[in-house]
C-alpha cells in the first residue's frame, strides 16, 4: 500500500508546480502594490461613500 507520502506522489507533485506555463510572468511586488492600492481605493471610498 502506498503512504500518502510515498516518493513517486511528491515527484509527481513536484513535477506539477515546476512545470513551465505559457502565462503572463508578474513580479510578485508588483502584486502587492496593485492589492494594497485597490485596499486603499477601497477604504477611501467607504469612507466618502458611507461616511
Amino acid at each position: 500500500m502506498a503512504g500518502i507520502g510515498s516518493p513517486q506522489s511528491q515527484a509527481g507533485i513536484i513535477n506539477f508546480y515546476d512545470a513551465q506555463t505559457n502565462g503572463p510572468k508578474l513580479n510578485p511586488k508588483l502584486v502587492v502594490v496593485v492589492v494594497v492600492a485597490f485596499a486603499i481605493v477601497v477604504i477611501v471610498a467607504n469612507h466618502f461613500l458611507v461616511g
